[in-house]
């Protein structure tokens, strides 16, 4: 297999967002995309949840271990 990524294209000039990387012979390929906007609300909501986790239950055993 392969570590260096093969870049094929539609056209000689096509632009840099619609080349396609191949990697392990062609078995996977990789796209360059975007991050949707649902998803990026994800990870806000799970970052804001572990920040919000943290600071309630910082130290200690934990919730229900304190004895």
């Amino acid at each position: 297999m392969s570590d260096t990524p093969e870049r094929t294209s539609a056209t000689a000039e096509a632009p840099h967002h619609d080349d396609v990387e191949s990697y392990g012979g062609g078995d996977v390929q990789a796209r360059h995309g975007r991050v949707d906007y649902w998803l990026m609300l994800v990870y806000l909501i799970m970052w804001l949840w572990a920040l919000y986790y943290g600071i309630t239950y910082w130290g200690g055993l934990g919730p229900g271990l304190d004895y």
